[in-house]
């Protein structure tokens, strides 16, 4: 059986372009409202603690303005949690931050930080809020997020789409199919996102037990040549050519 599948469209980066050289342009809460227009089921922003991204002022005016789910990423920290129950996004996804890093580099090590992890699952949890973690495609991970409360986890994509094609990608497709289907078996729903493009996304997308893709970054850069309409439309495209395949 096919099962539907949902695209996150991740703005992060057009809050990039736009705070390379300060401003309102190029402006985010507009590329997630054409996001919409072109077929998303929802929206990704990653709430940093430096803000070298998306701004407080960008989460208010989302939630004010889609009519989409908005899924916030941030850290486990007090601030981010602080508000995150002020706007009561529909969902968050508790990320690892490092300010050196460039972007998100791995999952989350939920069994290494359960202790600190577990309080803000709950808290979450209390006001009404989906919790998801971003994660590796690891039973003993999945296990230690399942065991926290968290009903979604989103698997880390970044090895498999870094891979060069051939074996080494293979066993990486390997392990999100194997890490997926665990995440059924216990419960949980899963999602999976980063670094996927039009040519990477095809095999995931099969994966009948991944409910969500979260893409951002290639669309954007994708969008500056073809437009962000057309990208979204193109990926949405190939997800969906995907999905018929892994369930022909």
């Amino acid at each position: 059986m096919l099962r539907p599948l949902r695209l996150g469209v991740n703005i992060d980066h057009v809050a990039t372009v736009r705070n390379a050289r300060g401003g309102d342009n190029p402006d985010p809460v507009r590329a997630a409202l054409l996001a919409v227009a072109a077929g998303a089921d929802g929206i990704t922003a990653h709430l940093r603690e430096d803000r070298r991204h998306i701004r407080d002022h960008d989460i208010e005016r989302l939630m004010a303005e889609i009519d989409r789910p908005l899924n916030l990423e941030m850290a486990a920290t007090e601030e981010m949690l602080a508000i995150a129950l002020r706007h009561r996004p529909h969902a968050v996804c508790l990320v690892p931050e490092k300010r050196e890093e460039r972007t998100t580099e791995g999952g989350l090590d939920v069994i290494a930080n359960r202790a600190h992890l577990a309080p803000y699952v709950a808290r979450l949890a209390a006001a009404g809020i989906r919790v998801s973690i971003f994660i590796g495609a690891d039973p003993v991970q999945l296990d230690a997020a399942r065991a926290l409360g968290a009903p979604v986890v989103e698997l880390h994509t970044g090895a498999y789409a870094d891979a060069p094609a051939g074996p080494l990608r293979q066993a990486e497709l390997d392990r999100l199919v194997a890490g997926a289907a665990h995440a059924a078996a216990i419960g949980l729903e899963c999602h999976a996102g980063h670094g996927l493009t039009f040519d990477n996304v095809g095999p995931v997308a099969a994966i009948q037990s991944i409910m969500e893709l979260n893409i951002g970054h290639f669309m954007m850069g994708e969008a500056i040549f073809v437009g962000l309409s057309a990208t979204i439309v193109e990926m949405r495209a190939r997800m969906d050519a995907g999905r018929r395949a892994g369930a022909a």
